[in-house]
């Protein structure tokens, strides 16, 4: 009887595998994410099985928030003249831009002022300063808010606003926050602020929800001010990771582009409270600054198009003389890596900029995989060596700056919630390429004949991690 139990247990959890496998496999997913979890499946079945349950499965499907609500709060809570799109965008990007309008509902802003903060430093004076300033409400938005000094000193600035009768919001990421202590937030609430995390994770071990993040960083003060980018709010992002400065990229809005950030908090924030949001008194008429126009654009885990990944490739695709990147990891999809290649054989300049060293050394291996492809293509890259670099950003020729919180990467383009923000405007494109330039005086610059003789038993590690690039 014993032996009859074993043996119809092991069936039983062979059957299991198998119809996993099956169910990824019908599930006509891209082979290179596919790959990985069969191969998991296989050889490490027991670890595989726990792996997919809680980082494997397709959510896409499920509605974290209905298409009527997402349309009603990012396009109609909108002002009407501002929905109607007086000033176009550029010809050679209205392609693009159309493309962002029907996969994100991303409207163009005209007259924004975008001011770039290289530090974290710089940016939390900025950011206390502006929240110090609100007399109506404060919205904010991090993957990562930490209770450490950094993180007190902007929960002490929100109390007081929230003491004061200004209308104090917070969402947090649950995962991108554990290990907070809840009294932190729990002070927060006591003061009057609302606070409140996104997909909660009451147990981590029993949940798909681990896999699928907010991962955007979301700041609007009064519907006037905003600011986005990619800071979290905690210590490292100010005094560094332990092996040299924090190199990042931040930005305060000032105009109609903050629309664009308000309409992605509301949306959130519809999320996680369950009621829709009283979205037209955040929205207050706005002076132009500027002849700029930013379209805001989401993505995630949700709907049937990868908006990000569309329009980063379609960017690509459209480059005509030069492509600038800045991004911590480096892990394409197929079609990115494509894109970037034609590019380079095409004649365009292609630049990538990586960190030497980031926060994760087997990412580091799989990102090492790609840097192949680029350079025998005859994309120059370029390692940042001053710490760890965790700017993301995307100039394109001398007009198209593509900048957010979204890494270059399968989890930011596949799982994670994000926002980007695509500028059509030559001055300010001008001033991030300044930026670029600064940045690579601290840069050394990948030798492709001495790069593509690593020894083989690196390779080959790197190789193999490569595989496991799209569960990263």
């Amino acid at each position: 009887m014993t032996q009859f139990l074993i043996y119809l247990l092991t069936a039983a959890y062979v059957a299991t595998i198998a119809g996993i496998i099956l169910v990824i496999v019908a599930g006509n997913r891209n082979p290179l994410k596919t790959i990985p979890w069969v191969i998991l499946l296989i050889f490490a079945p027991v670890v595989g099985l726990i792996l997919y349950i809680f980082f494997g499965q397709d959510l896409r499907r499920r509605r974290f928030i209905s298409r009527r609500t997402y349309k009603r709060i990012m396009f109609y809570s909108l002002p009407p003249h501002v929905r109607r799109g007086e000033h176009p965008v550029p010809a050679p990007y209205r392609p693009l831009a159309t493309l962002l309008a029907e996969t994100a509902h991303a409207v163009p802003f005209y007259g924004s002022r975008l001011t770039h903060y290289g530090d974290g430093a710089s940016m939390m004076e900025a950011l206390i300063g502006e929240i110090d300033q609100a007399r109506h409400h404060i919205h904010i938005l991090y993957y990562i808010f930490a209770d450490d000094a950094t993180g007190e000193r902007l929960q002490q600035a929100l109390i007081r606003k929230a003491r004061a009768g200004v209308e104090v919001r917070v969402l947090y990421d649950d995962v991108g926050c554990n290990g907070v202590k809840s009294r932190f937030f729990e002070q927060m609430r006591e003061a009057g602020a609302e606070v409140r995390a996104f997909l909660e994770v009451k147990f981590s071990m029993l949940t798909d929800k681990v896999n699928y993040r907010n991962h955007r960083k979301i700041v609007v003060i009064d519907g006037r001010t905003g600011f986005f980018g990619g800071m979290n709010i905690a210590d490292r992002y100010v005094s560094g990771p332990g092996w040299g400065v924090w190199r990042d990229c931040f930005f305060k809005v000032e105009g109609k582009g903050v629309y664009g950030l308000q309409s992605a908090f509301l949306v959130d924030w519809s999320t996680v409270s369950g009621r829709p949001a009283d979205a037209s008194r955040f929205f207050p008429e706005a002076e132009d600054h500027t002849s700029s126009l930013v379209q805001f654009a989401t993505g995630g885990p949700f709907g049937q198009w990868r908006s990000l990944l569309l329009a980063t490739t379609a960017a690509i695709a459209g480059a005509r003389r030069s492509i600038r990147i800045q991004t911590p990891y480096f892990l394409p999809t197929d079609g990115l890596n494509s894109a970037l290649q034609t590019a380079a054989l095409s004649g365009v300049e292609v630049h990538l900029m990586l960190p030497e060293r980031s926060d994760s050394r087997l990412i580091d291996r799989a990102v090492h995989s790609f840097i192949d492809d680029m350079v025998r293509s005859g994309v120059q890259v370029s390692f940042y060596t001053a710490g760890f670099l965790h700017a993301k950003m995307l100039l394109i020729d001398d007009e198209l700056t593509v900048v957010g919180s979204a890494n270059m990467d399968f989890r930011s383009f596949e799982h994670n919630f994000e926002i980007n923000a695509f500028v059509y405007d030559t001055e300010f494109n001008a001033r991030m390429q300044e930026v670029f330039a600064e940045d690579l005086r601290s840069c050394r610059t990948v030798v492709p004949s001495v790069w593509l003789r690593r020894p083989r038993l690196q390779r080959l590690g790197e190789s193999v991690m490569r595989l496991f690039s799209p569960l990263l």
